[in-house]
């Protein structure tokens, strides 16, 4: 009956009904909110009360947010990052073990102690830093388990055992690894990370031959592990025992043993001559009567005659064409000239009033003195707006990249030093890292990493002939990608600085050993004269152009769309590099207004199947790029969010958001400061 006279009354009453309903949805969505908390609430409950004993953490509690606590960062409602620095915190981390999908972990100047817990949960982080804690034991083999790590910090705790190297070069991405400060034993020859910039291991106890994979760091690197050898430490000395004396390893098998030939011995000149016996056995008779056979000194003689003329033979055929070969070039090439003035002569003569400068280094990288980088074998790069670039190869087979500085305008010695110190400690997988650099009133040198793929201007526009191997689109849009996310690293290492590149352009995108983008030139417009920047008005922004105002960060986004654009239509938009004139942003605009939009793209792309939504979505990135008015063009942190939303691209591990430039996973910790 109550059930009947509530039917009869709904039917009465539809409005009722519907409020009835909507209450009901609210009170199960209510309901189902406070029944499923943030499931990563309770793992930083436990880590607090078990850690926080200082009571450091004083907003963690549950009448504020979860995402709003001290050093919480969280996406989809998930934490992403936890940076929990110098705040007295004790015990394990392992409550924070649980937490998925975390990517930056950073517990640095703490006083966790123990051994690590086990982190196989932790297969999202990129970011480990655990330095200047107490932590003990040996490293757990879960840290395999962190595939997409890129920078572990252990240095400074009291970690003991051998390194794990099978352990460690599973991690291929990392970049760096820093494990200085504790008492690790045993040796790291079998170590080898390809893509690893940053490494430290300096104060263990570690012992062996230093393999060729690391020898490119300083000696610093390596420093108090008196086991050590080989470069860039001491060399490492064979030990060859006495077999004279009693007891040696030599004796067990001495070569003087009776029935054996006297051999001899390659190392040392500690072991005294030995005597055979008065008695010759045949051998040495055989041996006697060899020498004194005339036949055989005349045939000895004669062959090694004939062999010296034939080597003497090739190498004057060889030389001789090369000088011919020049001689017939007339005037000869000005290459080999520019070469000679920097690298066979010494461009800093010692002249009353000629100031001598020297080389300066970044941390981390191998050094070498201005004597070898001028005695070096030099090959001409290339000529730009800023200077002309050499490859060259130093005695030791190291390659580097030197860029001299034309018509450089600084204030003086300290801003430019001040400059360098800014560019020097920007480290980013998609940078040329600069190394060094050399400073004197009439010289000025950048030194930078060498890229042995060439660079993007080559890839896109070179030998457009027959028989040239396109650049694919899956090629194109992961340089895109790269150049994008190094760009925006420019541009956000240092928010006091407003860096900008002022100088993007396809030349100056260069491809590393395994075929990762990375931007070059960064930072170099401040210490050159205004006029240099019309060289490239292909790339200029409008207000850039016009009125000579100088780059910005808003114009280098208008400059990286033209780049964009360079790569969806094979076209060339600079006169000096292509001799021809081409407003590409113009052009392109032109073309889609009437509705021809496929004829903008490349016809070496036409061979690919399936991409036409993706270079579309490229093509509206780089129009959103180059609009003529700069506050309508997105910062370069949204352009790589679109790019690498058009094919899942792998975020790259310095696309995070840091509060400070500390928590930077690719730049020094005292950048900015180096620059105020």
């Amino acid at each position: 009956m109550q059930e009947q006279a509530f039917v009869a009354t709904m039917a009465k009453s539809p409005t009722s009904l519907l409020k009835h309903f909507t209450l009901s949805l609210l009170f199960l969505c209510f309901s189902s909110m406070h029944a499923s908390p943030n499931p990563d609430f309770d793992a930083l409950m436990e880590f607090k009360s078990a850690s926080d004993t200082a009571n450091k953490l004083t907003n963690w509690n549950s009448s504020t947010g979860l995402c709003n606590w001290t050093g919480v960062s969280c996406i989809n409602n998930r934490i992403s990052r936890l940076v929990l620095e110098d705040l007295q915190l004790s015990g394990s981390f392992q409550p924070l073990t649980s937490l998925t999908q975390l990517r930056v972990l950073s517990l640095k100047r703490n006083n966790l102690s123990g051994p690590l817990p086990n982190l196989s949960n932790l297969t999202a982080v990129k970011l480990l830093f655990l330095s200047h804690n107490k932590f003990s034991g040996a490293l757990p083999v879960s840290v395999q388990a962190l595939s997409r790590l890129y920078r572990l910090d252990l240095s400074f705790n009291n970690f003991s055992g051998s390194i794990p190297i099978g352990v460690i070069n599973r991690l291929n991405h990392l970049l760096t690894l820093r494990l200085e400060g504790n008492r690790f034993a045993g040796s790291v020859s079998g170590l080898n990370i390809p893509r690893l910039e940053d490494f430290n291991v300096s104060n263990n106890h570690l012992s062996g031959e230093i393999p060729k994979s690391l020898s490119g760091f300083p000696e610093s690197a390596f420093g108090q592990n008196s086991g050590l050898c080989g470069s860039p430490v001491q060399a490492c000395k064979s030990i060859v025992s006495d077999p004279t004396e009693p007891g040696s390893d030599g004796a067990l098998a001495s070569p003087l043993m009776p029935g054996n030939s006297p051999t001899i011995v390659s190392s040392p000149s500690s072991i005294p001559a030995r005597t055979t016996p008065n008695k010759p056995t045949a051998n040495t008779k055989h041996k006697k009567a060899s020498k004194t056979n005339p036949l055989a000194l005349i045939a000895i003689i004669l062959g090694d005659m004939l062999v010296l003329a034939m080597v003497s033979l090739l190498l004057y055929c060889y030389f001789w064409r090369n000088y011919a070969a020049k001689m017939r070039g007339g005037k000869g090439s000005k290459l080999l000239e520019t070469e000679k003035i920097v690298y066979s002569s010494s461009p800093y003569p010692n002249q009353p009033g000629y100031e001598r400068g020297r080389m300066v280094f970044f941390e981390g990288v191998k050094r070498f003195e201005l004597e070898d980088l001028l005695r070096a074998s030099a090959e001409m790069l290339g000529k730009g707006g800023f200077g002309t670039a050499y490859k060259a190869v130093l005695e030791d087979g190291n390659v580097v990249a030197v860029k001299r500085l034309k018509d450089a305008s600084v204030g003086g010695k300290r801003d430019f030093e001040q400059h360098m110190e800014v560019l020097g400690r920007m480290r980013h997988p998609n940078l040329v890292s600069l190394k060094a650099y050399y400073f004197a009133r009439e010289e000025k040198l950048l030194v930078y990493d060498y890229m042995p793929n060439g660079s993007l201007f080559w890839l896109l526009h070179g030998n457009r002939g027959p028989g040239r191997t396109p650049l694919d689109w899956t090629t194109r849009l992961k340089i895109a990608a790269g150049a994008a996310r190094g760009l925006n690293f420019v541009h956000t290492s240092c928010k006091a600085l407003k860096l900008a590149h002022g100088n993007v352009k396809s030349t100056n995108i260069l491809l590393d050993k395994i075929g990762d983008a990375r931007v070059s030139d960064f930072g170099i417009t401040l210490l050159t004269s205004p006029s240099t920047t019309s060289r490239t008005s292909g790339y200029n922004a409008p207000e850039v152009s016009s009125d000579g105002r100088k780059q910005t960060q808003r114009s280098d986004v208008y400059s990286f769309g033209v780049l964009l654009l360079e790569l969806l239509t094979g076209k060339c938009p600079s006169a000096m590099e292509c001799g021809g004139v081409v407003d590409l942003p113009r052009w392109v605009q032109s073309v889609v207004r009437e509705e021809w939009t496929a004829e903008v793209f490349d016809l070496e792309l036409m061979r690919y199947k399936d991409i036409e939504e993706e270079m579309v979505g490229l093509l509206q990135i780089a129009m959103a790029c180059t609009a003529t008015a700069a506050e309508q063009r997105p910062r370069m942190s949204h352009v790589v969010k679109m790019i690498e939303e058009i094919r899942g691209v792998e975020v790259s591990p310095c696309h995070e958001t840091f509060d400070s430039v500390s928590d930077s996973p690719c730049l020094s910790e005292d950048t900015c400061g180096a620059s105020q």
